[in-house]
């Protein structure tokens, strides 16, 4: 190697450096986070101590997860699949169904949710973008499942506004029984701020798709002013909390209360006070995906939040109270969802097939974490 070719290695590595150094620096130091390697992690030589098992691979964009009482695990991939692993662990081979969808950029088959008495009505629900000659959209169907085959499907909510980027997605069921719907900007930020549009909002029906009879308005729209919301989750006084993804870092997480204006594209991160603050602003970016707060006690989580993140290819432990964080799992790059099983167990889909990730070997997965 010549004397030049060295001189210009050292240059870049004292580059890099420089630039880590300046980085960690000038990041507000609650979310400068060393990066432990995961507890447990499959590269443990004792078996018996594994605390993470891939429990399904070789998947493409697994999106959302949901558990049914009986303990089987739906999913979704985003081409337009909804697929099953048995109680017993086992990816069954064929999906329960294939969904026609607009498959553009972050479009496709997104949220899932089972019914609350899912084993009694086998009713399910998903988040679908689709096209038209009119554009693109998103729309919310509910679907009738028996021995792991659709067997009927029933369009709830329709008219989503859609695009290849920031169409939401996530869908769950609250402590009071509805059905709580986000929705992306598509990309138009000024729709978040639009009350004619369910574009940039949390949305909120029964389960048959009408407006819940407590909304004075009769709209849908439960909060609004947000960018690209993917997370929903509720602690054990069915308070609610909610992840969006800001524009140029300034994502958030927000505490959500009924027709409140979270602020996008006006105000991020609180830069104005007539908007409603985030609990906490990230800075750099880690692009948020699902959110859970742990209601058992087997990982010693419980009541903590969990944040599965995309670009910062980790999953973010916060205290709700003290507000201190922490990562429990990195290694397995662009991570989606997180499920709690109801034996306390964690799921975490990787999205590492979704066009802006490095997919590893027999990428995308779902892994299970059964240790802390």
């Amino acid at each position: 190697m010549q004397r030049k070719d060295v001189i210009r290695i050292i240059a870049i590595v004292i580059a890099v450096i420089t630039i880590s150094i300046i980085t960690i620096v000038m990041t507000p130091s609650e979310t400068v986070l060393p990066i432990p390697p995961p507890h447990g992690s499959q590269t443990s030589t004792n078996n018996d101590t594994k605390a993470i098992e891939i429990l399904a691979e070789k998947l493409t964009t697994p999106w959302s997860m949901d558990q049914s009482q009986d303990g089987r695990i739906f999913f979704t991939e985003r081409p337009g699949r909804i697929r099953v692993i048995s109680s017993n662990g086992n990816l069954l081979p064929d999906p329960v169904a294939y969904i026609r969808v607009e498959n553009i950029g972050e479009g496709g088959l997104l949220g899932l949710a089972l019914h609350p008495d899912f084993m009694n009505n086998h009713k399910l629900y998903v988040y679908q973008t689709y096209s038209n000659k009119s554009g693109i959209f998103n729309k919310v169907i509910m679907l009738t499942e028996n021995n792991n085959t659709i067997t009927d499907s029933k369009i709830i909510l329709d008219g989503i506004p859609g695009g290849q980027f920031h169409n939401g997605g996530r869908i769950k069921f609250g402590p009071d029984g509805k059905l709580y719907v986000s929705t992306g900007d598509t990309a138009r930020p000024e729709l978040a701020q639009d009350l004619k549009s369910l574009a940039g909002k949390i949305l909120r029906l029964n389960d048959d798709g009408s407006i819940p009879s407590d909304k004075p308005n009769r709209s849908a729209i439960y909060a609004y002013g947000f960018r690209n919301l993917q997370g929903i989750a509720w602690d054990n006084k069915n308070i609610m909390y909610a992840s969006d993804q800001g524009e140029t870092g300034n994502d958030e997480l927000n505490l959500i209360s009924p027709m409140l204006n979270y602020g996008w594209p006006i105000s991020e991160c609180n830069s104005e006070p007539k908007f409603t603050a985030p609990v906490i602003c990230f800075n750099p970016a880690i692009a948020p995906s699902s959110i859970i707060i742990a209601h058992s006690n087997k990982l010693g989580y419980k009541g903590d939040l969990l944040m599965s993140t995309l670009r910062a290819t980790h999953l973010r432990l916060i205290d709700l109270e003290s507000k201190n964080q922490e990562n429990i799992l990195v290694g397995y790059g662009r991570l989606r969802d997180i499920l709690e099983s109801r034996d306390g167990s964690l799921y975490v889909a990787t999205s590492n097939t979704d066009g802006r990730g490095i997919p590893q070997a027999n990428d995308d997965k779902i892994l299970k974490i059964v240790k802390p």
